[in-house]
């Protein structure tokens, strides 16, 4: 059988008693990090007293998966196995949803435990009075890519949510003050942690607050607008007597239309 166990994001008392009796159980844990997982099972032992048995650390992350689970054969979930990410829920920009996919495709047995999320805690905490809410992960790292996905977090009409690494944070802040500079916004530091601390308003507000005091965890909320259309249709588009590969890319970026099948759809029209 395969359990996903989250793990606190910060402070270990957020461990659930379910958590930590499953990962004590477990024969096998599979780790986004085993590093990180011995020292937070280290941790628990010594907090709160338990005995740990003999157990069989697997590293399986964003970098392995693939090769892991291709080699990976349904006797291994004969043993009682475990998979954690280093901090939240599995599965949530970490690894684990492949594992799930192979446990439904083999008929294997799995069980999928509640616990700590960065992403709803700070949802929660923005304080943006909605209920829908849209949750992006971490943007492109540069380029084309980066500036479509942040257009896309601004203006798809729900609160979003996204995760930024300290060294980019200020970097996103000034991206968001260029293209909005009044949308209000919410940035969370390393939630539930000794240094927490919460941060709301523009971006240009919340840069000048933090004064580049960038190091740690970040989440950033970012307040709903409405969906921004494009002012330029298809009929435009196909007016410009450009080939129709280029023009396919242009309509799949206003539409969401796959740029195969939009141009396909070109060529047979």
């Amino acid at each position: 059988m395969l359990t996903l166990v989250p793990t606190p994001i910060g402070n270990i008392a957020d461990i659930s008693l379910r958590a930590m009796e499953t990962l004590f159980r477990a024969d096998i844990i599979l780790c986004e990090d085993t590093r990180v997982t011995k020292k937070l099972l280290n941790l628990l032992s010594e907090r709160y007293h338990k005995e740990g048995k003999e157990q069989r650390f697997i590293a399986l992350h964003s970098h392995n998966e693939s090769t892991f689970i291709h080699q990976l054969h349904v006797d291994f979930f004969d043993a009682d196995v475990v998979y954690v990410s280093d901090a939240g829920m599995p599965g949530i920009s970490d690894p684990g949803q492949v594992l799930v996919r192979y446990c439904l495709e083999h008929q294997i047995a799995y069980d999928v435990l509640p616990g700590a999320n960065a992403a709803l805690t700070a949802f929660v905490a923005s304080g943006f009075v909605t209920t829908q809410m849209l949750f992006f992960g971490f943007l492109p790292h540069k380029g084309a890519h980066r500036k479509t996905a942040l257009l896309q977090a601004l203006y798809n009409g729900f609160t979003t949510v996204l995760y930024e690494s300290p060294h980019r944070l200020h970097k996103l802040l000034q991206e968001i003050a260029l293209e909005d500079a009044k949308r209000d916004i919410f940035v969370a530091k390393e939630l539930s942690k000794r240094y927490q601390n919460f941060y709301r308003g523009t971006a240009t507000d919340i840069l000048t607050t933090l004064d580049f005091r960038l190091k740690g965890e970040w989440v950033v909320v970012l307040e709903h607008a409405p969906v921004r259309h494009s002012s330029i249709s298809e009929a435009e588009i196909l007016a410009l007597n450009i080939p129709k590969k280029a023009a396919s890319k242009l309509i799949s970026k206003i539409t969401g239309e796959n740029p195969k099948q939009c141009y396909e759809r070109l060529i047979e029209s």
